[in-house]
């Protein structure tokens, strides 16, 4: 049994992964961005929202421990301490530190088993799309566009998983950055530069505009717009530092690198 019985999960990815382990029992309030699962928006008490919370809000669920993720929610976990609560902040920016995240979870809450076999499962994920990205010869450049205004690049574990679908970060340099806005690019000349091959938005939950990107001036020369190969993944899909990311986020990116490949050869 979970030594922790009333969990106060801030954000989306906690929350998917202890349903997906089988302890939404101890789930004692979620964060209003909650997406996965579904249900969980009307099973469970909305307590906070992502980078703003009200501390009132989450003590009045009793919690005997609050998972938190990022230096964005380090000042409620802070308050929280103070208030004498027992605080987790996770702070994963990577697939390997998805993982590590699902691992110490299902040990906090006494599902050990339950935990290696869901990292089973994704590692047997990024397994496929290893090996089918193995046959392809060439690696199209990616811009993945985390906000707009101003422009950001993909965070590390986007990164990687553009890597592992078979294509490669227009901006891995920046990818290593945990700050945002280390990863702003301040011109939009440096994608034109970089000329990506294919461009994928995720604005952070705002609906992504690809007439707006390819309109931007001087895009009409990137490859990526030039050729059509502007697309959208929702950001619950990928910019969620949890399972989905590879379940969904992975095999979304792969879709568009495959569909990439396909149109190049027809244009031969």
């Amino acid at each position: 049994m979970s030594h922790y019985q009333r969990i106060a999960c801030l954000s989306t990815e906690a929350v998917e992964t202890l349903y997906a382990l089988g302890a939404e029992q101890y789930i004692a309030g979620i964060s209003g961005f909650t997406t996965r699962p579904s249900r969980a928006r009307q099973e469970k008490i909305k307590i906070s929202g992502f980078s703003s919370s009200r501390i009132e809000r989450i003590l009045a669920v009793k919690p005997d421990l609050v998972i938190g993720f990022s230096d964005m929610q380090a000042e409620i976990c802070r308050d929280l301490v103070k208030a004498g609560i027992e605080v987790h902040l996770f702070n994963q920016r990577s697939v390997a530190g998805i993982l590590h995240m699902i691992a110490v979870l299902a040990a906090m809450v006494d599902k050990h088993e339950q935990g290696k076999q869901l990292i089973q499962e994704l590692d047997a994920c990024i397994l496929r799309a290893r090996k089918r990205s193995a046959s392809w010869t060439r690696k199209p450049k990616v811009y993945f566009e985390e906000w707009d205004e101003p422009m950001m690049s993909g965070i590390g574990w986007v990164s990687e998983l553009i890597g592992i679908a078979g294509g490669e970060d227009a901006f891995a340099d920046l990818a290593q950055h945990h700050s945002a806005r280390e990863r702003i690019i301040a011109d939009g000349a440096v994608v034109i530069q970089r000329a990506p091959d294919i461009i994928i938005g995720s604005w952070c939950g705002k609906k992504f505009r690809s007439e707006t990107v390819c309109a931007r001036a001087g895009w009409e020369q990137i490859p990526a717009v030039r050729n059509g190969h502007v697309a959208e993944i929702k950001s619950a899909d990928i910019l969620s530092p949890g399972p989905c990311a590879i379940t969904e986020g992975l095999p979304q990116i792969q879709a568009l690198i495959a569909d990439w490949h396909l149109k190049t050869e027809q244009m031969k």
